[in-house]
């Protein structure tokens, strides 16, 4: 899988150990930020999970499906300096050159700190973790014990949003407090059952079809490579259960011969957590959808890439030949989008679009070949 994004230190952020300043690239539903976070400002005396004090052995920080009870407060008169990153002053999120109100600056962007945050501001609120509400938030608290608190600094990389697009790249940045009053127990990925991964590859599908149905191109992204980190897990189980299948079918058709009916038959103890082939199903068509995104957020060759995936794992997939054919004529690979496209006619004989598909690529063709002939006859006139 090609991530939509590539951490440059988060494993300093998740290390159990690790409380000095690190940096980080998230994905926002705007694009994507650099985060820094300045060192984590330890108590007196650290509090565990809140539901986990008796627990042995105790719960130091949270984990996946922990539920966060966080704050996030934005600081006003930055400094754009790692060194230092914020102010003694901070906003409760109703500053208008903050929340884009009417009495904003006209220098200031408007309001899209929902866009990099996408946290209610100044008040406590409930975050939980591997939902992927917040990346930069999600992160923060990963490394972090009840009780403690850290600054960040978020910057956006090249154009993060509209409201960044009249303004030079680098000019303003977001400064913030991230607290973590407390949280429930979680469980890393290894420690959770093949079902309970299940559950949130489906939930992160879910999501990123919402978000992208929203116009959140990048959640939508973020959430889809989700679901492909969490399903990659689960692939050993589905040979697995795939396997067991094969063994217990010679005894079906056995037992079917012997007469004995279908309701009389014992299930198995542990059912299985796919139908049969809905893994291969499922991780195609997220790799088709995370090619879709990848498509409109011009990233030609990931989009091309997870879109291969999908045609290997699902070759009557016709949307997946389709988003291939796109990727290779961003690219300007013409002859493999050719191909593309013309299996994508031969799953959908009567496909306009397949059809039109080829026309473009027949006339690109053509005008290359007219640019090549005029080169050609330059170089020997």
């Amino acid at each position: 899988m090609d991530p939509v994004h590539a951490p440059e230190s988060r494993e300093d952020v998740n290390s159990r150990e690790g409380r000095s300043a690190t940096s980080w690239v998230s994905v926002c539903s705007s694009g994507l930020w650099k985060v820094q976070r300045g060192p984590i400002h330890e108590r007196a005396h650290h509090q565990t999970a809140a539901s986990g004090d008796n627990a042995w052995p105790p719960v130091d920080r949270p984990r996946m499906g922990s539920t966060c009870r966080v704050r996030v407060r934005l600081k006003t008169d930055v400094q754009e300096t790692p060194q230092n990153p914020v102010s003694d002053r901070e906003s409760s999120g109703c500053d208008p050159q903050i929340t884009g109100g009417k009495d904003a600056d006209a220098t200031s962007p408007p309001s899209r700190t929902d866009a990099a945050l996408q946290v209610p501001l100044g008040d406590w609120t409930n975050l939980r973790l591997g939902e992927g509400q917040c990346d930069v938030t999600e992160a923060c608290v990963e490394g972090m014990r009840a009780q403690e608190k850290c600054e960040i600094l978020l910057s956006p990389l090249g154009k993060a949003s509209e409201a960044l697009a009249n303004l030079p790249e680098g000019k303003w940045t977001l400064s913030a407090t991230v607290e973590l009053h407390s949280f429930t127990p979680g469980r890393e990925s290894w420690e959770m059952s093949p079902g309970d991964k299940w559950e949130w590859v489906k939930f992160h599908k879910e999501k990123g079809g919402g978000r992208f149905r929203s116009g959140n191109i990048w959640g939508a992204a973020d959430s889809y490579s989700r679901a492909l980190k969490l399903l990659i897990t689960l692939h050993n189980h589905s040979v697995e259960a795939e396997a067991k299948r094969e063994e217990q079918r010679p005894e079906t058709e056995e037992e079917g011969a012997e007469g004995i009916s279908e309701g009389a038959r014992v299930p198995p103890a542990t059912p299985p957590v796919f139908q049969p082939g809905e893994f291969k199903t499922v991780k195609a068509e997220l790799h088709s959808n995370l090619s879709l995104c990848q498509i409109k957020l011009n990233q030609p060759a990931r989009a091309r890439a997870n879109a291969t995936k999908a045609t290997r794992l699902e070759p009557g997939g016709p949307k997946a030949w389709y988003r291939l054919g796109q990727a290779c004529w961003m690219m300007d690979e013409l002859e493999q989008a050719r191909r593309a496209f013309r299996r994508l006619l031969e799953l959908q004989p009567h496909s306009a679009v397949a059809l039109k598909a080829l026309e473009d690529v027949a006339s690109r063709e053509k005008e290359k070949n007219t640019e090549l002939r005029q080169r050609m006859s330059k170089m020997f006139s």
